[in-house]
């Protein structure tokens, strides 16, 4: 039971799908792949059996936690509302952090701004103002703004925001991603 409530959390927050390999990593049971597979099974097959708005998508050795197709409209209403609505104060923060100190690992967006940012990241990508880039050495998702921040604000490049080379190369920042501080 353990393993099922983390198994559903990490699809719940994840927004993107997941790979059994990664959930076994993040779980904090001792579980394989085909432990993990069985369960997001059953865990698709209770949210299909009881017909309920959320479902669990399989691809290959990915699920993805996604609406049920029944309740489109509805979802696809409510996501246009927040896409076109101002942004909430912890976007604008998170979104300014990236600006200045981009490309930024989602470990050291979420220090700094001393929580989980990954619901945050997922509106701002949706919106189309960051875009994410894996890097594949170091095994970790780096977050950067794109061309239509940029648009939105006017400019031409990040060079151009507001004492962008003092806040970028900010010594008390650094130290503290360093661990330092």
């Amino acid at each position: 039971m353990e393993l099922a409530k983390q198994i559903e959390a990490l699809l719940f927050i994840a927004g993107r799908p997941l790979s059994y390999k990664k959930i076994s990593e993040l779980v904090s049971v001792q579980a394989k792949a085909s432990d993990i597979k069985q369960v997001i099974h059953e865990l698709a097959t209770y949210y299909q059996d009881n017909d309920r708005g959320i479902q669990i998508a399989l691809v290959d050795d990915k699920a993805q936690m996604v609406t049920h197709k029944d309740v489109a409209e509805i979802t696809q209403k409510f996501s246009k509302e927040e896409m076109q609505g101002e942004l909430s104060k912890p976007s604008i923060e998170t979104l300014t952090i990236i600006a200045y100190r981009g490309p930024i690992s989602k470990l050291d967006l979420e220090r700094i701004r001393g929580i989980n940012c990954s619901l945050i990241l997922r509106n701002l990508m949706l919106r189309g103002l960051v875009q994410e880039k894996k890097d594949v050495k170091k095994h970790e998702v780096y977050y950067n703004v794109t061309l239509e921040f940029l648009k939105h604000l006017g400019i031409n490049c990040v060079q151009d925001l507001p004492d962008y080379e003092k806040l970028r190369k900010n010594e008390e920042i650094d130290k503290f991603l360093a661990g330092e501080a």
